[in-house]
């Protein structure tokens, strides 16, 4: 990892402004959208089938995240992500809650069949899941504290040939070869609905600026564990969760290079 590429890519973001396509969750579409505001890229939501396509040549990144699925939205997923593979631009996929059902397990393993994913972001238990583990996923929580992330992003990005971001306390990005892991963050990101699938769209705003997917997962999971920890940091005494997410919005659109650089904690190994 080149600490300086990954750093320029803040300002790289927002001179290209990007176009990231979302084809994502319902109940944080609003803030996908927003954080890729804050972070310089541009956001569309489309996800009709009759127009996914169309839609996807003019994106910079495609987003895909099953949160929310149905089957009218998957077909417009496997639609967008073909042409997304056509075009030669980055497929970015958020397996939500994959382990919960027999159906949104079914439906993952079909668009990593389907489509070429570039990059995987989802926790411990999502990512055991697609590999074939046997990970306990409750809705969108993680509640696998014995997996050995490292282990597990090697695993997956090998299997997949991709990169991978396993998210936790402390996040991996792994592309089966390197490995680094992010130190940032505060347990208070967990308490505000939709940080994952935000995370998810920083990731995608960064990769629509690059080619270099493995510096822009780690610019894009860092980014969010970074301004969680200064967002709490920040706060006025007495806030609440209700400020933080508001701060935690703030904290992404003021972060650059040089704030990243002085303040993200990763360890390669």
């Amino acid at each position: 990892m080149n600490k300086k590429v990954v750093g320029d890519l803040f300002t790289l973001v927002r001179k290209g402004n990007p176009l990231v396509h979302h084809i994502t969750n319902a109940v944080t579409i609003n803030d996908c959208a927003n954080v890729t505001l804050a972070i310089g890229a541009s956001p569309v939501m489309a996800t009709s089938v009759e127009e996914v396509e169309e839609m996807v040549q003019l994106a910079n990144a495609l987003v895909l995240n099953i949160g929310t699925i149905q089957s009218e939205t998957f077909s417009a997923m496997i639609l967008a992500g073909k042409a997304a593979n056509e075009k030669g631009i980055p497929v970015i996929f958020d397996p939500v809650g994959v382990g919960a059902t027999t159906f949104r397990k079914k439906l993952a393993a079909e668009l990593l069949e389907k489509v070429r994913v570039t990059i995987i972001r989802g926790n411990a238990s999502e990512i055991n899941s697609l590999v074939g583990g046997k990970g306990k996923t409750r809705g969108v929580d993680s509640t696998d504290n014995s997996l050995e992330a490292k282990e597990l992003a090697i695993k997956a990005a090998n299997l997949f040939s991709c990169v991978v971001v396993v998210s936790g306390k402390v996040d991996v990005v792994s592309d089966g070869k390197e490995i680094v892991q992010i130190e940032n963050g505060d347990t208070w990101l967990t308490k505000v609905t939709g940080t994952g699938c935000m995370t998810t769209s920083l990731i995608g705003s960064f990769a629509g600026t690059t080619n270099d997917y493995f510096s822009a997962s780690i610019a894009g999971m860092s980014a969010m564990s970074l301004a969680g920890e200064r967002a709490k940091r920040n706060l006025p005494e007495g806030a609440g969760i209700g400020h933080f997410k508001v701060k935690l919005m703030d904290e992404i659109f003021h972060l650059d290079g040089y704030i990243w650089g002085k303040e993200v904690s990763i360890v390669e190994s």
